[in-house]
C-alpha cells in the first residue's frame, strides 16, 4: 500500500476534462429512440378555483400524443401529495403540494396539466389551448398582511395564514431590556430572491415493460430523496423506480426538493409507454421553482455604555409561500444563527410562519443562516453609530475569544442538540480581515475619495454557520477483478468535485492511484440510501 498522502493533495479534479471540452451530460443531452417533450399549463392566476378543464382543443393537435391532468393522475397514485418527511411540533397547518392541481391553484406557475407531444414547441402550442374555467378568488403576497385579523386565506379551506411558530430563547430577557442602558430597534425586511443556476430544473423518464420499472433522470440535488418521494406516490416498491442524475449545472439548493413536474414526467411516460423530456425555461424557473426569503424583523438590542451586548429580541415573520416543500428549517436557521459569533447572554426571538399566494420558500444557497447574521450585524452597526463606537471595534468587544473555545451556547440546533463553537479565533480572524483591507487607514481613502466626487464604504461582519450537519451518506466500494475500483455513493455531485473528493478518500486507502478509481453519484441502483 502506498504512504503517498492523496486526501487533501492538490488533485487534478477529475470531472474536468470532459466539461471543458464540452462532452458533459446534463438532462437536456439525454436522448432516447422515441423521445417526446412536454410542456405543462401554468396558472396565470395568483388564487382561483378550478371549475372545469377542457382538453378537447389541445389533444386536436396533431403531434400531441397526450394531454393529462389530476384527474388522469389519480388512478395510478396512493397518494395525490409530496410529502415532506420533516415533521416538526410548530407546524398549525399540513400543506403539502399536489402532483397537479386540481381544485385549487394557490400561485402563479402552479403546475395544472401536462402536454406530451413530438416538440416542445407542438406541445407548448397545445398547452395554451387547454380552456380552464377559473373563478379567481382574493390573493394575499405580503407576509405580514398574511398574518392579520381579516386577510384572505391562501387556501380556501384554510383557518388561517398561520404555517407554523415557535420561538428561540434563553436567559431573563425581559429583565436584561428593563435594566439596560441602551436600547435600540430595527425594522429589517428582506426580500424574496430565486437561484437561477444556469440549468434549469429538467427530467427525463422511461417506463421498461419488461422490468415494470421506471427510470427517471432529474436535475437533482438528492436521486434518492427523489425516488423515496415516487415511492410514496406511487405505492410501488424500491426495485421498480430507478432515479439518476446526469451532469448538474448548479444546485443552489432548489433542487434538492421534488416537484410536481418531476412525478408527472414520470407518469405521463408510464401511461404512455414513451419516453418524456421536460426541460425548464428561464420564466418557468421564475413562477415554478422553489424560491428563498420575505422575512420581516422587529428585533432590539439592549447594550452598555461600553457597545457590551446585554440582550437581543423581537419578532420574525417568515414568508412560507404556498406550500411546504422543505420543512421550517430556513426560519429556524435565521433564528438560531444571530447569536452565534458573539457573546449575547439574553436573546429570545419569537418566529411566526406565513401562508402567502406565492411559490413555495426552500434553502437557496445559505438556507436563512445569512439573514439572521445580517439582523444581528445591522443591529452592531446601530449600536456602535449611536455610542459612537468604532463597527470594528464594538465586535471585537463582543466576539467570542479563542481561549473561550470551545464554547457551547445556550442555544439548540435542529437536532435538539446544544450548539457548540468547537474551534477558532473569531477576533483574531476579524482582525487579519481588518488588515487585509487596510481598514485602519480607509476613512483617510474616503475622505480623498468623496473630495474627488467618488463615494466608497466599507462594512464589517461575522458569520458562524453549522457544517456537516449529515446524520450520514452512504458509500459503496467494489474491486474488479480488472483491478478498477468503483465507489458508489449517494452524495450528490453538482459542481463541487465530489468525484474528486472521493477518489481521494478511496486512492489513499486502496494504494494511491486516483486512475484507477471511477466514482458514480446520483444512481440509486448503486447505493440502497443517500442524503444527497
Amino acid at each position: 500500500m502506498s504512504s503517498r498522502k492523496v486526501f487533501g493533495s492538490r488533485a487534478k479534479r477529475l470531472e474536468d476534462p470532459a466539461l471543458l471540452r464540452g462532452k458533459g451530460r446534463f438532462v437536456d443531452d439525454i436522448l432516447l429512440p422515441g423521445l417526446t417533450q412536454a410542456a405543462f399549463l401554468r396558472s396565470p392566476h395568483g388564487h382561483a378555483l378550478i371549475k372545469a378543464i377542457n382538453k378537447d382543443a389541445a389533444l386536436a393537435v396533431p403531434g400531441v400524443h397526450g394531454v393529462f391532468t389530476l384527474a388522469d393522475f389519480k388512478p395510478h397514485l396512493v397518494n395525490e401529495r409530496m410529502v415532506v418527511g420533516l415533521p416538526s411540533p410548530a407546524y398549525r397547518q399540513d400543506l403539502n403540494r399536489p402532483a397537479l392541481a386540481a381544485d385549487e391553484v394557490v400561485h402563479v406557475g402552479e403546475p395544472i396539466a401536462i402536454v406530451i407531444a413530438d416538440s416542445r414547441y407542438i406541445a407548448e402550442d397545445a398547452a395554451s389551448l387547454i380552456d380552464v374555467d377559473f373563478d379567481i378568488l382574493p390573493a394575499i403576497s405580503d407576509c405580514v398582511a398574511a398574518l392579520a385579523e381579516g386577510s384572505p386565506t391562501v387556501h380556501r379551506n384554510s383557518p388561517h395564514n398561520l404555517l407554523a411558530e415557535f420561538d428561540v430563547q434563553y436567559g431573563d430577557v425581559d429583565q436584561a431590556f428593563a435594566n439596560a442602558p441602551h436600547v435600540y430597534r430595527e425594522k429589517i425586511w428582506q426580500h424574496r430572491g430565486g437561484s437561477h443556476s444556469l440549468e434549469g430544473r429538467g427530467a427525463v423518464a422511461s417506463y421498461d415493460p419488461f422490468e415494470d420499472r421506471i427510470t427517471l433522470w432529474s436535475s437533482t440535488q438528492a436521486a434518492h430523496t427523489a425516488k423515496n418521494v415516487l415511492i410514496d406516490m406511487l405505492g410501488w416498491d424500491e426495485n421498480r423506480i430507478r432515479v439518476m442524475t446526469p451532469d448538474v449545472g448548479g444546485g443552489f439548493g432548489p433542487k434538492v426538493v421534488f416537484y410536481p413536474e418531476d412525478v408527472a414526467v414520470a407518469l405521463a411516460a408510464y401511461i404512455l409507454r414513451e419516453p418524456v423530456k421536460w426541460t425548464e425555461d428561464r420564466r418557468e424557473h421564475f413562477v415554478g421553482t422553489t424560491q428563498e426569503r420575505d422575512q420581516n424583523w422587529d428585533v432590539e438590542i439592549a447594550v452598555d455604555n461600553d457597545g457590551g451586548i446585554i440582550g437581543i429580541r423581537g419578532t420574525l415573520i417568515h414568508d412560507h409561500g404556498a406550500y411546504t416543500a422543505r420543512g421550517i428549517n430556513l426560519a429556524q436557521n435565521s433564528a438560531v444563527v444571530v447569536p452565534l459569533p458573539y457573546n449575547v447572554p439574553n436573546y429570545r426571538l419569537d418566529v411566526r410562519l406565513a401562508l402567502t399566494n406565492k411559490v413555495s420558500v426552500t434553502p437557496v444557497r445559505g438556507a436563512g443562516h445569512p439573514q439572521g447574521i445580517f439582523v444581528m450585524e445591522r443591529l452592531l452597526d446601530r449600536a456602535a453609530r449611536e455610542l459612537g463606537i468604532d463597527p470594528a471595534e464594538i465586535r471585537r468587544r463582543n466576539l467570542v475569544a479563542g481561549e473561550d473555545m470551545p464554547c457551547e451556547k445556550p442555544i439548540k440546533a435542529r437536532n435538539g442538540l446544544p450548539v457548540v463553537l468547537d474551534s477558532g479565533d473569531y477576533p483574531a480572524c476579524m482582525a487579519k480581515a481588518l488588515k487585509a483591507a487596510d481598514y485602519d487607514n480607509f476613512f483617510d481613502r474616503q475622505a480623498v475619495a468623496r473630495a474627488e466626487g467618488r463615494h466608497i464604504g466599507i462594512g464589517v461582519a461575522n458569520y458562524v454557520k453549522g457544517t456537516g450537519r449529515g446524520p450520514f451518506e452512504s458509500a459503496t466500494v467494489r474491486i474488479g477483478t480488472s483491478g478498477k475500483i468503483l465507489v458508489y455513493t449517494g452524495a450528490a455531485a453538482m459542481g463541487q468535485g465530489t468525484g474528486t473528493m472521493m477518489a481521494q478518500i478511496v486512492a489513499e486507502q486502496l494504494g494511491g492511484d486516483m486512475d484507477l478509481i471511477e466514482v458514480v453519484t446520483g444512481d440509486t441502483s448503486g447505493v440502497p440510501m443517500g442524503i444527497g
